[in-house]
């Protein structure tokens, strides 16, 4: 399975249309990027895709006007997340906007989600 990483440039525009929140996290997760709140994923980068999870109405509102793509590995994309179409990464700011716009209403969608309960410690051999 091949994982992509993502550019410097890629990174830097996903950090752009997180929230600022101090309730955000933003993360390294296999030399891409991911956003949390509250323990849960609400948007990750994956190469150049920014891919958001939301409730199932923004979802299908989402899928069917936009040309999203599948989020994550080709061979194994991740359920639950909708990768934002790719011709946003080369159409400028208002694309940017638009992007901003659904990472802002993942986070508002998860933030509404039970946190994630920490894992058990492992215990000692």
């Amino acid at each position: 399975m091949e994982m992509a990483k993502a550019s410097d440039e890629a990174k830097e525009r996903f950090r752009s249309v997180v929230p600022d929140s101090p309730e955000v996290v933003v993360k390294p997760m296999f030399g891409n990027l991911g956003a949390f709140v509250n323990g849960n994923m609400f948007a990750g980068l994956f190469g150049s895709t920014i891919g958001v999870k939301l409730s199932d109405a923004d979802r299908q509102v989402l899928e069917s006007t936009e040309r999203t793509v599948p989020f994550g590995p080709a061979e194994r994309p991740m359920g639950g997340y909708t990768g934002l179409p790719e011709v946003w990464n080369a159409e400028g700011e208002g694309d940017d906007a638009r992007a901003g716009a659904w990472v802002e209403k993942a986070f508002e969608y998860v933030a509404g989600l039970p946190p994630k309960a920490p894992k058990a410690a492992k215990p000692s051999k």
